[in-house]
């Protein structure tokens, strides 16, 4: 049996390192709106197909970040001051791996799985 969860409510993201990211449902409308982001247009368009698996997926997760968290808490700047969220800011969480790991796997994939439960 499928499971939806109805909610179009935003909820807290536990990244781990005291990184939370509050993010929207991931919809259908949000990944086409993420293919439209020029960073997935240019690796679509490479002619050479330079961009890898690893590439794409960290592009992509970025571009789906970027509208889908509204606010974080635990991030600051080198001096530990709490940073206020933006694109460049989100960018450069990602590109830290396990914060890149587990937005990949905890919301990202978990989002795309479907759960099937077994008729007993």
């Amino acid at each position: 049996m499928l499971r939806l969860n109805l909610s179009t409510e935003p909820r807290w993201l536990e990244l781990g390192h005291g990184v939370r990211l509050l993010v929207e449902p991931l919809t259908t409308a949000i990944m086409l709106a993420a293919r439209s982001d020029p960073a997935i247009i240019a690796a679509a368009a490479d002619a050479e197909g330079s961009a890898s698996n690893d590439d794409l997926a960290r592009i992509v997760a970025k571009a789906v970040a970027r509208i889908v968290v509204k606010d974080w808490e635990g991030v600051g700047d080198e001096d530990g001051v709490p940073m206020a969220i933006s694109h460049d800011g989100i960018d450069a969480l990602l590109e830290l791996w396990p914060i890149f790991e587990a937005f990949q796997t905890t919301y990202i994939a978990g989002a795309l799985i479907l759960d099937a439960e077994k008729n007993a």
